[in-house]
């Protein structure tokens, strides 16, 4: 028990690590031909940080507005890379999807929810004390800091405006709006899963966007002359049942998890009878070829175990 705890604050982490590489790898082409196709920035203005509320003064509407694509991406599949210096990320790439499968390879984006760079608000989990703990530092952002997002179709940078911390299964904060804004979110408090603490940041400039493919509704606020106008929101087309991380099964197989323990016991004590039954000149030889087997198959059932168990923070 004590060798699960371990893995799941520390061992996981090389599991997310190896999933990042190879999911760089195969957004690298992507953003390596769009940076060719486009190099002329988008228009962008300066949005005002100092109001807790999200303001409308953010880019123009045909940089706000810049669509993905015209089809939705693949589950799992790497969309782009988060940076917040603020916190230390750099160039971490966030998949399609929040299941644990998908926040096991790092940040995942609510499906949803709006893609970078489109009208409305694009929601992006990641997990906060395992699998790499990408979000571990989020509460340390203060309004004003930059998120960027780099996509294929462009580069777009989001300050944050405010932090909250709400119910799991406070939907609301992932409903649509009419202004560009992103929204983190992230078990709270750490080593926990009660709450969650969610990052609320207003789009402020982006760089090679394309235009889209259809027209997007137009951006409206709504405001007293006296005040700053606010997002407007609209009602959901689809509405996640919970944010990510919610104490429910993330779909592993318990007989998967009892299959690799099995195994593993198996080997373990045909390496302990061989130990036994040979000389002492061969019981390193054993050892030495015996021992990372037995913690390899020990670090499969602990991946199943993960996946059997409810989701993690």
């Amino acid at each position: 028990m004590l060798a699960f705890v371990a893995y799941q604050l520390w061992g996981t982490a090389l599991y997310e690590h190896h999933a990042q590489d190879r999911l760089r790898s195969q957004l690298s082409g992507q953003l390596h031909r769009s940076s060719a196709l486009s190099k002329a920035p988008t228009s962008s203005s300066e949005g005002s940080n100092d109001s807790p509320a999200i303001s409308g003064a953010g880019p123009t509407e045909s940089a706000a507005t810049a669509a993905l694509t015209a089809t939705a991406p693949a589950a799992g599949s790497p969309i782009g890379l988060i940076s917040i210096p603020r916190i230390g990320m750099s160039d971490a790439v966030f998949v399609e999807g929040v299941a644990e499968a998908d926040l096991q390879e790092g940040p995942g984006h609510y499906p949803s929810t709006a893609l970078p760079g489109q009208p409305g608000n694009v929601g992006i989990a990641g997990h906060r004390t395992t699998y790499g703990a990408p979000f571990y530092d989020l509460d340390q952002l203060q309004p004003g800091d930059p998120v960027i997002l780099q996509v294929p179709q462009g580069t777009f940078t989001y300050d944050v405006v405010r932090s909250t911390v709400v119910s799991p299964n406070d939907t609301a904060v992932l409903g649509p709006t009419s202004l560009p804004i992103l929204t983190l979110t992230t078990c709270n408090p750490r080593y926990s899963s009660s709450t969650r603490l969610v990052v609320t940041a207003l789009l402020q400039q982006a760089k090679g966007a394309q235009p889209a493919a259809v027209d997007p509704p137009a951006i409206t606020t709504t405001g007293s002359s006296s005040g700053p106008p606010t997002a407007v929101r609209q009602p959901a087309h689809q509405t996640p049942v919970s944010l990510a991380g919610a104490d429910s099964s993330s779909g592993g197989s318990v007989g998967g998890a009892v299959l690799w323990g099995e195994l593993a016991l198996m080997l373990f004590f045909g390496v302990r009878i061989l130990w036994r039954s040979v000389r002492n000149g061969a019981r390193w030889g054993i050892l030495a070829l015996g021992t990372p087997a037995v913690v390899v198959l020990i670090f499969v059932f602990f991946e199943h175990v993960s996946l059997a168990l409810p989701a993690s923070f």
